[in-house]
């Protein structure tokens, strides 16, 4: 049995990421880049789909979760993606330390054992299996190296000080003893087959370079409220899950964990969203992160520019527009949950919020004094000619659903936002070209469409879409776009009316749990993390705060033992759901405690 979502850790080079179980298992490993096929995929199937695992002989998965023999204990080091696992046994106890390098050439995974007392043995087994866990390399010996190689990938395993190592059952594994004060390092690099070994890095002095540029990068944190610890390590979080080389922002490192254990709700998450940006620029801006922030906004209009009709919900790290979807059926799925995917097939749908949040991330932009870029302004008229005519189309909305397109309220409001934020930025400065008179009808008639089409004055809430009777969580954002003022008696009335009808034991579901009329997909999922988050956002800007900082609490608890969040949560079974670590979950956190405690922009209105 796999370990459960949570029992995992992560470590990157802000290039890709690889998940470490509390096992000492790495089970996944997409390489070169976030949306490489994986190399390690035991997590979306069994050990022969590829793994790599480093623990003290006869330290199982059942006795480290259970500690009947070896009791385990993990952390990151302060302020760093450097993780430490610490295995108690009856020999004596060692440490693992797990890291990526920020990468010169090539990307390389160190592990560094170390005798803490007495004598432990240890065992290794790595299994590489590239292209999703599908193809077994040729393995041979050269320079004292393990070689794997298979079609384009090439991997490179060597020690310090050398350990011995054979090759058995279609893996390569070792067997070595550590005492006190002794270490033992490993060192796994890949790199194209058709060219050279890259140079060796030294394993002790790269620790040492990683724990500086990780410290140096916590310095800038200019947070200083309640729960520190869990804001920062969620900004570390996203910080390792920005790709470097171009400043997006996967929304995961993982396809395919699922929404339900067994069900069909199994997506690939290692592609950049545009639903987020707003909300993470924000993150991003009021914790100090100008350079990171930047980056994301100029990736913004590259992934934009174009015609504003093709504008997609998604783009791949670089920008690239094809994602295309594939059922990899020879992985069984997390605990069988099938189909494992790759690719995204929604990038195509059809969602007129993100136009709003292009449009808000460069008005927030704008007004937090990044460095203007020339042809921003231009791509903001061109949205929203787009707009004009397209607002009136029904379209899937935030939540990607796969049933019939719908006028999604949420969706018409963030239109009204792309119109609202681009006319307070001509009444600001009147030298900015365009013709205002028709965005502020435009502005106008969105508005009062959505109050007139999307409200249900009798219960005095808005609805999910128009004429219907169902709830969506992202109407709580409703107040925080300024789209109303928070103490109007529609907002108090809807926020009202989604915490107790998308409640689900104290958190929110997104929507209706049998609303598969709507996304068109069987089966249900957990609570949805982010969702909670705005839930909290909104009582305190209703006037609830004491209410809001206690949910701010319990969401804050349901981090990991290392401080991570998936995507949903299953409050019955405590455990979490979907791609992990999730973006969307950890933005949420970092923006909730900004708005309780710190002096936080508030979002898309402020």
């Amino acid at each position: 049995m796999l370990p459960h979502i949570e029992d995992y850790a992560l470590i990157g080079d802000h290039q890709t990421a690889a998940l470490v179980g509390r096992d000492g298992s790495i089970d996944w490993l997409c390489l070169p880049r976030f949306d490489s096929p994986a190399c390690f995929a035991a997590l979306l199937g069994n050990e022969e789909n590829g793994h790599w695992r480093l623990a003290p002989k006869g330290a199982d998965s059942a006795d480290s979760a259970s500690g009947a023999e070896h009791r385990t204990t993990r952390a990151y080091r302060p302020g760093s993606l450097v993780l430490d696992t610490e295995w108690e046994t009856p020999d004596g106890s060692v440490r693992v330390t797990d890291f990526m390098p920020q990468r010169d050439e090539a990307p390389d995974i160190v592990r560094i054992v170390e005798g803490l007392s007495g004598r432990v043995t240890l065992r290794g087994t790595l299994r590489l299996r590239f292209d999703y866990g599908s193809v077994v390399p040729w393995m041979r010996r050269a320079d004292g190296h393990r070689v794997a190689v298979a079609g384009p990938d090439s991997a490179w395993l060597r020690s310090e000080p050398d350990v011995h190592t054979w090759g058995e059952d279609f893996g390569t594994h070792s067997e070595f003893t550590v005492e006190a004060g002794e270490t033992v390092a490993f060192v796994l690099t890949w790199h194209p087959s058709h060219e050279k070994r890259p140079p060796l890095i030294d394993p002790h002095e790269s620790l040492r370079h990683s724990l500086e540029d990780w410290q140096a990068w916590t310095d800038r944190c200019t947070y200083e409220g309640p729960h520190k610890e869990a804001v920062l390590r969620s900004l570390l979080t996203l910080k390792t899950l920005i790709y470097a080389p171009t400043g997006g922002i996967v929304a995961a490192p993982t396809s395919s964990l699922p929404e339900e254990i067994g069900g069909v709700r199994n997506w690939d998450y290692r592609y950049c969203w545009l639903r987020d940006s707003t909300l993470t620029l924000g993150a991003l801006l009021s914790a100090g992160y100008l350079d990171e922030a930047e980056a994301w906004r100029d990736w913004l209009l590259r992934a934009a520019a174009g015609d504003p009709a093709d504008l997609q919900i998604m783009y791949g790290l670089a920008g690239e527009r094809r994602l295309p979807e594939q059922e990899l059926d020879w992985l069984s799925g997390y605990r069988d949950s099938r189909p494992v995917r790759a690719g995204n097939d929604a990038a195509h749908q059809l969602q007129l919020d993100v136009y709003g949040e292009v449009v808000d991330s460069l008005a927030l932009a704008r007004r937090e004094g990044l460095k203007a870029q020339p042809h921003a302004w231009r791509l903001q008229l061109a949205l929203l000619d787009f707009l004009e005519e397209a607002w009136r189309e029904p379209d899937e909305g935030l939540w990607e659903v796969r049933g019939p397109r719908r006028h999604f309220v949420h969706s018409k409001v963030m239109v009204w936002v792309a119109a609202d934020r681009t006319v307070r930025a001509m009444e600001d400065d009147p030298r900015l070209p365009g013709d205002i008179d028709r965005l502020r009808k435009l502005r106008d008639a969105v508005h009062r469409e959505v109050c007139e089409r999307g409200f249900d004055a009798e219960r005095g809430t808005f609805t999910q879409f128009y004429g219907s009777s169902e709830l969506d969580a992202a109407l709580l954002l409703l107040p925080r776009v300024g789209f109303l003022p928070p103490d109007d008696p529609r907002v108090i009335g809807t926020v009202d009316a989604v915490r107790e009808e998308l409640s689900y034991e104290g958190f929110l579901r997104r929507y209706s749990a049998d609303d598969t009329v709507v996304d068109g997909l069987p089966g249900q999922e957990g609570a949805f993390l982010v969702c909670s988050f705005w839930l909290a956002d909104a009582l305190h800007m209703t006037g609830r705060t004491e209410e809001a900082r206690e949910l701010f609490e319990r969401l804050v608890a349901l981090r990991n033992d290392v401080g991570l969040l998936a995507e949903e949560y299953d409050p019955v079974a405590g455990r979490q759901l979907g791609n992990f670590p999730q973006a969307f979950s950890h933005i949420g956190l970092v923006g909730t405690a900004l708005t309780l405690f710190g002096a936080a922009d508030e979002g898309a209105g402020g």
